[in-house]
């Protein structure tokens, strides 16, 4: 039976009075408070992990074993970071059939025997379901792999389970709860357990985070990869528009989604993301990794999404000294012209997107709500449960919607790429010959507000997401000890470049540092 993970409201009203406390009295360390057993596999990497079975001090099932335990722990009880929404039951025995792999000398590629969560927005054609965190799809149990789970198995990784993520990736209401599905709860940020854990892919960011799993697999569609991996201390990747695969992951926008790796280090997204790469099957992105990466590089400065914060801003600043003392030529301003200028037609590209994509994704399944305008209808019918904190008004604008051939979408979807890619990042790139383009990624974690919604200050995610070109965030410093992180973003397939220039800063700053589950943010 499917162990799905619920949020228990006492315990988040009593975790954020006890932050609140915390705070007003001088923040105390954070085992005064939840007691967390030191976890041997803290920070593990793929490279380390495929070292210790190699050399026979640890097995599939070993690592399985330890990261459902601290999913348990961390996840389940502890801190309740309520970021996995199901674990996987079969997680043991494929662990199992990794090991009779290896010991045969047949390991399958790079990830085999490595623990890993996918976003409950990919199908598995196994016992878990795949839901969106919606309770319209709770027992929605897929025929088939979606493409990118195939490549994983191929791989030889081992599933864990699906993380919780923002129902129906946060395309439901304009006052939404990052993190929140009506199946899943609310997902915890484990620097703060008060704060949001951002973006659609929350879970996958908290987990990866958390250490509940060595990698994680996101979806975006504008910002749902690089925010949770901001805001949790990691790096993300939302590849170029094709690069890896969407069949069989339920769709928001076809024109803009993509799945991507959310890891602890750059190594590991760059090993993810040859994985999951189905355009170029097995890529081997870890060529790029050249921690001179920056030595001679042109790098914009997209000055436009700065000063929503000063402190994030002062960080930028240090990135930018960082870069410049690696020998890169930093192009200061290099700001696109079309700032700002398409956020209107976006969202309009979305609305139709979505309801034609869902509705054509519905006829799929064997679930009772075979239209977006049955899903409106489950959502009124359950209320209680599917909207207790926030409605669905993005769901009825995205109803009354025409089809695909309207000239309204049409209109809007070639503004939409004629702004963010020859207006946009292709114009700014060629016009300063630059390697990449840089802006921060966002701001740090918002207080969690299920009554009001999320707080969301500023970000960079939205010309790469439109152009649906690469984008690449790493972390770059704290504030108050949450995570901020910088965006590398550049013209289309320039993967291996990003990837190149995020691992010479990533190794030259080493800013992350493991999550401590504090009850609250370190405010004086």
């Amino acid at each position: 039976m499917p162990n799905t993970a619920s949020m228990d409201r006492r315990d988040f009203l009593k975790s954020t009075l006890a932050g609140g406390a915390a705070a007003m009295a001088g923040l105390a360390k954070p085992s005064e408070y939840i007691s967390i057993q030191p976890f041997e596999l803290e920070e593990a990497t793929i490279s380390s992990l495929q070292k210790a079975m190699a050399e026979g001090g640890e097995t599939a099932v070993s690592l399985t074993q330890k990261y459902l335990a601290r999913i348990r722990e961390i996840d389940r009880n502890g801190p309740k970071v309520n970021s996995v929404i199901e674990v996987n039951p079969d997680a043991m025995a494929i662990a199992e059939k990794r090991d009779g792999e290896r010991k045969d000398g047949k390991p399958l590629g790079a990830l085999h025997g490595i623990p890993i969560l996918i976003k409950d927005n990919v199908e598995t054609a196994d016992k878990m379901a795949t839901s969106a965190g919606s309770l319209a799809l709770a027992e929605h149990r897929a025929a088939k792999d979606a493409a990118i789970v195939k490549r994983l198995r191929e791989e030889g990784a081992v599933i864990l389970g699906k993380t919780n993520l923002s129902e129906w990736a946060n395309f439901r209401s304009t006052k939404s709860s990052s993190g929140w599905s009506g199946r899943g709860g609310q997902t915890k940020n484990p620097y703060a357990l008060d704060r949001n854990p951002c973006g659609s892919s929350s879970g996958s960011g908290a987990a990866a985070s958390a250490n509940l799993c060595v990698v994680a697999v996101g979806t975006e569609t504008d910002g749902s990869i690089v925010c949770p991996a901001t805001t949790n201390g990691l790096v993300g990747i939302k590849p170029t528009l094709g690069l890896v695969s969407g069949a069989g992951i339920i769709p928001l926008s076809h024109s803009q989604d993509t799945a991507g790796p959310m890891a602890r280090t750059v190594r590991d997204a760059a090993i993810l993301l040859g994985a999951l790469s189905t355009y170029i099957p097995l890529q081997d992105y870890t060529k790029f990794l050249d921690p001179k990466g920056l030595k001679g590089a042109r790098i914009g400065v997209a000055r436009k999404f700065f000063g929503f914060n000063p402190k994030v801003d002062a960080i930028m600043e240090e990135a930018i000294r960082t870069m410049k003392k690696l020998g890169a030529t930093i192009v200061d301003p290099a700001d696109l012209p079309s700032h700002g200028k398409y956020d209107d037609s976006e969202f309009e590209v979305l609305l139709y997107e979505f309801k034609a994509d869902i509705n054509k994704f519905l006829k799929t399944t064997k679930v009772e709500c075979r239209t977006l305008k049955d899903l409106i209808a489950f959502n009124i019918k359950h209320r209680d449960r599917e909207m207790p904190y926030f409605g669905q008004e993005i769901f009825e604008m995205a109803q009354t919607k025409g089809s695909l051939t309207e000239k309204k979408y049409k209109d809007a979807l070639a503004k939409n790429h004629r702004m963010s890619r020859k207006e946009g990042i292709d114009l700014v790139i060629a016009k300063h010959k630059l390697d990449a383009i840089i802006a921060p990624t966002g701001g740090p974690a918002w207080t969690t507000d299920l009554l009001n919604g999320d707080h969301f200050t500023g970000g960079s995610s939205t010309p790469a997401a439109v152009s649906g070109y690469p984008a690449m965030t790493v972390p770059a410093g704290t504030v108050r000890g949450l995570p901020v992180g910088i965006t590398f973003f550049g013209k289309a397939w320039s993967e291996p470049t990003l990837i190149k220039l995020a691992y010479a800063f990533e190794q030259e700053t080493e800013v992350r540092k493991a999550p401590t589950f504090l009850p609250t943010s370190k405010l004086p």
